[in-house]
């Protein structure tokens, strides 16, 4: 693979509020995870019948601790009919579980920050960034469940692989001599 076909830092997201969390997330938080991000309005059609049951679908089926979903309610269109009051009412009647961001608005232009950053098309849109923060894919319309389930599991391999050759590498916790990914007989 070339270096400029290597995959790129994910942008951060530009977030006004967060639904179904405690705290707000971001993408350094979920550093170590494979994140899921569901781009969608709740007045689109294709969001509602696929997108976010995918999306729920596919958090009901990963480890937590291996794979992030993350909804992105990114209006693009009809501003007033989608606030964030009708998004909570929204969120509660579909029973979406998984976090939910507010990407917030343009500076001048309709179109939100973080959909902007992703250069995406339209809605739904899904965003696949791995454990290191990097995006791997990016959907424009409607994916198959098999085709997403192996892309994530694809993703989560590798991190589990990542992980265990840092595991190797790394000397054990306070071993004597051990520097510069090396342990030496006799250098304590």
């Amino acid at each position: 693979m070339s270096q400029h076909n290597l995959p790129q830092a994910a942008p951060e997201w530009q977030v006004d509020a967060w639904f179904n969390t405690p705290v707000p997330l971001s993408l350094a938080a979920l550093r170590g995870k494979v994140v899921v991000v569901e781009a969608f309005q709740m007045l689109c059609p294709g969001c509602v019948a696929h997108g976010l049951p995918q999306a729920q679908r596919v958090h009901q089926a990963f480890p937590r601790d291996q794979v992030a979903v993350v909804g992105l309610h990114t209006v693009f269109e009809h501003h007033a009919a989608m606030t964030p009051v009708s998004l909570q009412a929204f969120l509660h009647e579909y029973r979406i579980g998984f976090p939910v961001g507010v990407d917030r608005p343009g500076k001048d232009s309709p179109i939100p920050q973080t959909m902007q950053a992703y250069r995406m098309r339209g809605t739904p849109t899904l965003i696949l960034i791995d454990a290191q923060g990097r995006l791997r894919e990016q959907h424009f319309g409607q994916v198959d469940d098999l085709v997403l389930g192996a892309e994530i599991a694809t993703l989560v391999a590798e991190a589990a692989a990542d992980a265990a050759r840092r595991r190797l590498s790394d000397p054990p916790a306070g071993a004597a001599g051990c520097e510069h990914g090396r342990c030496e007989i006799g250098a304590a």
